[in-house]
């Protein structure tokens, strides 16, 4: 090593002692960066580096430049949108697990995070008050959630229909009807995109002034059908009707459902048998 390099547990060290004060004074620092800030982000650029530099140096330029320009998510005076402030032991946990480098794919990768997986999993179904048996995954973010939702219900639905949708693609597939209330979320529409399910062949139910599906102007639900649901209006936070809405599902024979969990939104999406 150059004498001029910095060791990895300097560099640690000074992660951390950077990391904690940043912590230490989101309290007294406005939510969203100054402008003086966000004009310094241009000094981040520049042409590609020919030379390595110092991991210290970058670290040092990443604080210097990008601290200051970060909306102050975890701060006590944070109330935008639906994204929420890490905590200390979370950000703990997530240096920890930096140092690791795991990849989670596979058991034989990495067995504590196939293990912490599948605990996470268990308690987030026991939360939920899910059924025992209730399978579930992570995934990346909103549209991933309520894709692979979607997929599985597309799956089930054109399986009982006599359609192999994964071999043979949805050209002469059963048409799918998918009914949404009319403030659903942007994901999942992006998620129908995605899934060949299209984005203008939805039905859209009404709502109320609270942005929740109107339980008393659901369609008739016939043939291969999909109803969403949604927990957590993201203006009002509102959750559409569930109860009213599980029953006319359950009277169309619709029994069979999945989850689309992200954030703070809640995809609940039925199928009929």
């Amino acid at each position: 090593m150059k004498a001029s390099e910095t060791s990895t547990q300097e560099l640690l060290e000074l992660a951390s002692s950077r990391g904690i004060r940043y912590l230490e004074d989101l309290p007294a620092r406005g939510v969203f960066p100054a402008t003086s800030a966000l004009e310094r982000i241009q000094e981040l650029g520049g042409p590609l580096p020919t030379e390595r530099t110092d991991a210290a140096e970058v670290l040092a330029l990443l604080d210097d430049i990008g601290s200051p320009a970060t909306v102050a998510t975890a701060g006590p005076r944070y109330f935008g949108f639906v994204t929420g402030g890490a905590l200390p032991a979370t950000v703990a946990a997530n240096w920890l697990a930096g140092a690791w480098d795991q990849c989670a794919g596979l058991e034989v990768l990495s067995p504590v995070s196939a293990a912490l997986e599948e605990i996470a999993l268990r308690w987030l179904v026991e939360v939920l008050t899910l059924p025992v048996g209730t399978g579930a995954g992570f995934v990346t973010g909103a549209t991933t959630a309520n894709f692979s939702a979607l997929a599985a219900a597309r799956h089930a639905l054109l399986e009982r229909a006599g359609w192999d949708v994964e071999s043979e693609g949805l050209f002469g597939a059963p048409p799918i009807t998918v009914i949404v209330g009319d403030e659903v979320h942007v994901s999942l529409l992006k998620a129908l995109a995605m899934l060949g399910l299209g984005r203008n062949r939805i039905v859209r139910v009404p709502v109320d002034g609270q942005g929740r599906m109107r339980a008393d102007t659901l369609p008739k639900i016939a043939g291969p059908a999909i109803v969403c649901m949604q927990a957590g209006n993201v203006n009002s936070g509102a959750f559409d009707p569930a109860r009213e809405i599980c029953g006319a599902a359950h009277a169309a024979g619709m029994a069979r459902s999945v989850f689309g969990l992200r954030q703070h939104l809640l995809a609940h999406i039925w199928w009929q048998e």
